[in-house]
């Protein structure tokens, strides 16, 4: 097939999120979450190179509805950064909903960025903060370490994937989004913004079969 894709020694599978508040009993679980973690592990013994994002939010995260009196779930309020959707209190440090599922198998993984520690700024991307100037420092060890292509797995396709996605293209990273081994939330169309955007900043979205 003319258009698969081969894995070579300079890519990396990045694999966003696969923790148990994001699966289906989760605090915020996407729909059919739990769905990603098989291909998730297959795609993972093709790749020599894994890095896992962990999302570590301490207790009463700004981002979080109930840190803000009389607001909901999904609302969306200004910051100093821009707008904020609030979210259930989820992925807590330390809490069984912050863990990985327990049957995502990456025991090779190399590295895990824990993000959204800080209190006052919530982290959707694997590479920066909300307010788009606070890196995570992946950037700079993916290119210390050689890297030169990503390819995108996790959840939610049309939140954490996606920005760590489009942050990756503007790093200068060639980017794959590999979309069946992501699940979506769809908040008010985000799923296909979220394909609008990556073909815009040409991130090629396929699916796993794609894959040599």
């Amino acid at each position: 097939m003319a258009d698969r894709i081969t894995i070579t020694d300079t890519d990396v599978l990045l694999v966003v999120d696969v923790q148990n508040d994001f699966c289906p009993g989760g605090r915020l679980a996407v729909p059919r979450g739990d769905e990603v973690v098989p291909l998730v592990n297959r795609l993972g013994r093709r790749f020599a190179h894994v890095v896992l994002t962990q999302d570590w939010h301490p207790a009463g995260h700004s981002s979080f509805a109930s840190a803000h009196a009389g607001r909901q779930p999904f609302e969306t309020i200004p910051v100093a950064y821009g707008p904020q959707v609030l979210w259930p209190d989820h992925c807590v440090q330390d809490t069984d909903g912050a863990a990985f599922h327990p049957a995502l198998r990456l025991p090779h993984a190399e590295l895990i960025v824990r993000k959204g520690f800080r209190p006052a700024i919530d982290s959707y991307s694997a590479f920066f903060e909300n307010d788009h100037r606070t890196p995570t420092g992946l950037a700079g060890y993916l290119r210390e370490r050689g890297f030169r292509r990503v390819f995108l797995a996790g959840l939610a396709f049309d939140f954490c994937v996606r920005y760590s996605a489009e942050d990756a293209c503007q790093q200068g990273f060639d980017v794959v989004v590999i979309e069946d081994a992501c699940r979506g939330i769809d908040l008010d169309g985000s799923v296909a913004a979220t394909r609008q955007s990556l073909a815009e900043k040409r991130a090629s979205v396929v699916a796993a079969g794609a894959l040599a």
